[in-house]
């Protein structure tokens, strides 16, 4: 691992994994892992990934980053 501010510091991954764990696994009782399996898609897919604000990317959904990064690539 690197030091403090370098590209292998795992902090955003760690809050992502928080946030995660906080929001969707202690409140949730999964009745099977096929049933875990889906919710963690359900969360991903349907909440974080279009709809969630992340501060380190500019307080804007990871879909709405990559449709922006896409964007400037092109141009």
């Amino acid at each position: 691992m690197g030091t403090v501010g370098e590209c292998f510091d795992n902090a955003i991954a760690e809050t992502v994994f928080a946030s995660f764990e906080c929001e969707l696994v202690d409140s949730t009782t999964f009745r099977s892992y096929a049933d875990a399996r889906l919710a963690v898609f359900d969360y991903i897919e349907g909440w974080s990934n279009p709809r969630r604000r992340h501060p380190a990317i500019g307080c804007l959904s990871p879909a709405s980053f990559e449709r922006l990064h896409e964007l400037t690539q092109a141009a």
